[in-house]
């Protein structure tokens, strides 16, 4: 196997710890005070305080931030990607050939590879690669990613001429490379899934599809969505909304929305509490126009938006109202099954920390239910599930076949 092909992640060797813990082993290890932390890190002192202490379960931007400032990877803080776990799962050996294939999107096919499949076969394909990120099956979806995504790139360097074939070519590979994204960064390899975003990145832009081009941007935001970043997260938001100009359509107006959440979440990390209500205020007016949506797998709608509201308010601790908030979502028939486990994710992180302690647990397990390899690799589900721990001092047996089962 050669060199380039071995992906190995960074995990910590104390995998059972908390990311609580492990931010206040480093900061000493760095002599940091609390205030030093929070200043590098655009975080609350207070804030870190509860982190530290297992009363606030940090997101997962705020996590990335802390990791920056203390100089170590995102999977140090949190235990991602549970190598054991990925083991365990045989998930693992998909990840290697996955950076293979993204290394490789451009280099001229041997003389004896097979054609590439037409088109419309190819149309098929990469359906099957929505339909598998809508079901949060990564396992699935990272088992026929490098195939894939190497007949996509023989396919684009034999359409060279200008037209219509060519620039189809070049948007099924940008969706393809979507979805090695969703599979690196839910599995915890960062620098995979940047490599993926430049991936599509460079296919969007001959695509001839501009709503590709924002979509990709609006994935790129989830990597820029921490302390010294968020300003470059948010100038790359609204430079997609200048970029991506209202046309009518529903598909814009699904892609604009997603840029726009992203813009309501990175206002809420930073404390804007009246940009967040503005953005807000501005993506529930949308969603009202566009009812519930799918268009480039955004998940647009009335949901989706409260979604956010609920995530946006634990993002601020302010807990109680994302339960408050959490009671009003009522998921329709056939939400997506990623979606909807985020909803239960957030909802059960507020709940626990509410000492709603019955109900978070429920929560996880509708979790685990809709989304199952969501939930197991989601990293604040671990971080929820020691909070139930720590909460009572002898542990259920629900609460304990859970634990175990996520890998606490």
């Amino acid at each position: 196997m050669s060199e380039r092909s071995i992906i190995v992640p960074e995990y910590p060797p104390q995998a059972s710890a908390d990311a609580g813990t492990r931010i206040h082993e480093l900061r000493a290890l760095r002599g940091y005070t609390l205030a030093e932390l929070g200043r590098r890190a655009a975080v609350s002192p207070s804030m870190l305080s509860r982190i530290e202490h297992g009363s606030r379960i940090p997101s997962e931007q705020v996590i990335s931030s802390v990791a920056r400032a203390l100089s170590v990877s995102v999977s140090v803080l949190h235990g991602q990607p549970y190598i054991e776990q990925l083991r365990q799962d045989q998930l693992d050996r998909v990840i290697s050939p996955l950076g293979v294939a993204l290394d490789d999107w451009d280099i001229d096919p041997d003389a004896d590879d097979p054609v590439p499949r037409s088109l419309n076969r190819l149309a098929l394909e990469v359906q099957r690669v929505q339909e598998l990120r809508t079901n949060a099956e990564y396992g699935q979806l990272a088992e026929m990613l490098p195939g894939l995504f190497a007949e996509l790139s023989h396919a684009t360097l034999l359409r060279d001429a200008p037209g219509r074939e060519r620039e189809r070519a070049f948007w099924f590979q940008a969706e393809v490379a979507l979805g090695a994204f969703s599979v690196a960064y839910k599995f915890g390899y960062m620098d995979l899934a940047r490599l993926a975003l430049a991936r599509m990145a460079g296919a969007a832009r001959q695509s001839g599809d501009p709503r590709q081009v924002a979509a990709e941007r609006v994935k790129r935001v989830h990597l820029l969505a921490e302390g010294p970043a968020l300003e470059r997260g948010l100038r790359l938001v609204q430079q997609g909304l200048r970029d991506l100009a209202p046309d009518g359509t529903p598909q814009t107006q699904a892609v604009r929305g997603g840029l726009i959440l992203k813009g309501l979440q990175l206002h809420g990390l930073r404390g804007d509490g009246l940009e967040l209500d503005s953005w807000l205020e501005e993506a529930r007016g949308i969603a009202h126009e566009t009812g519930e949506t799918n268009h480039y797998l955004f998940v647009f709608g009335p949901t989706n938006v409260e979604q956010h509201a609920i995530e946006a308010a634990g993002d601020r601790d302010e807990h109680a109202l994302a339960v408050q908030l959490s009671q009003g979502v009522h998921l329709p028939d056939g939400y997506p099954p990623a979606r909807a486990g985020v909803y239960w994710i957030d909802t059960a992180r507020s709940q626990a920390l509410t000492a709603r302690y019955d109900e978070a647990l429920d929560s996880l397990e509708r979790a685990r239910l809709v989304s199952p390899q969501q939930a197991r690799y989601h990293p604040t589900v671990r971080s929820t599930v020691g909070v139930l721990l720590r909460a009572r001092p002898r542990v259920p047996e629900r609460l304990r076949a859970f634990a175990q089962w996520s890998g606490v």
